[in-house]
């Protein structure tokens, strides 16, 4: 009986919180699981964001370079993630880089070129909402390259990636990873949301009618790290919330820092 008012106790005390009350308010039906998730979530994802700070000023003091990749199929939750990660840390020291389609002039160079461009320089990070991993998956899907654009990229990426970790820069790869019914059910958010309708591209309308395609090409490009690559963390990304917690950590792990200094 003790046990269980106790739990009641704890319960309420969660929830009579500014996060708890905003969790159980913010849909029409009040659930408390749900609204207990929203609020462990929360702690969790605050925590970890001073674990990023201390992260963050290692990588200054130190000029270390940084670059994060974020790949997944549309509608993952790569932006999603990438915001959590970089909404607390310092502005001055990190970019965000996320390329259109290139021009005419970038078509004529080496592929790699215009993402060198934005490589970091000392004491930055650098995070790719997408990458030259363009060429791996989305552009062989939907006709963007011919094969022996393919072929190429896949022959030169290992080398390349070689090149850039042997040069000091640290390079961390995440593959955010969703089924096709949640990224059916994004879409349809999407699209209802006229807040988030500008979200959805030519590319993305077809996404579920060639999702054989990408998953066929998504698997090379997995097989080929595994060959002197380097390695891709995959994150499961059904639930946003679990994902975002998921990367972070990930990403702690790859980059050194001293856990105990003080934010």
């Amino acid at each position: 009986m003790q046990k269980s008012v106790d739990k009641n106790l704890e319960t309420l005390n969660k929830l009579n919180t500014k996060i708890g009350v905003k969790a159980l308010l913010s849909r029409e039906e009040v659930s408390v699981e749900r609204s207990l998730r929203i609020v462990g979530y929360e702690k969790k994802l605050k925590k970890l964001q001073a674990e990023l700070i201390k992260m963050q000023t290692s990588v200054i003091e130190n000029n270390e370079r940084v670059i994060v990749i974020f790949e997944g199929r549309d509608a993952a939750g790569k932006g999603g993630a990438i915001r959590r990660i970089t909404e607390r840390i310092n502005p001055r020291h990190f970019r965000i880089v996320a390329l259109s389609k290139p021009s005419e002039e970038e078509q004529t160079q080496w592929y790699f070129q215009r993402y060198i461009k934005k490589f970091p320089k000392a004491g930055e990070i650098v995070f790719f909402d997408r990458s030259w991993y363009n060429r791996a998956v989305v552009e062989p899907v939907n006709g963007f390259c011919t094969k022996e654009d393919y072929d190429v990229f896949m022959s030169q990426v290992n080398e390349f990636e070689k090149m850039i970790t042997q040069s000091g820069i640290r390079l961390v790869k995440i593959y955010m990873s969703i089924t096709k019914k949640e990224q059916e059910k994004r879409f349809q958010e999407i699209q209802n949301n006229p807040l988030k309708q500008w979200k959805m591209t030519a590319v993305d309308k077809k996404a579920q009618e060639l999702w054989d395609s990408y998953t066929e090409y998504k698997s090379k490009m997995f097989d080929h790290a595994d060959q002197k690559g380097v390695p891709w963390e995959i994150i499961n990304a059904n639930r946003k919330s679990l994902a975002r917690i998921n990367s972070i950590e990930y990403l702690l792990k790859q980059i050194p820092y001293d856990k105990k200094r003080k934010v």
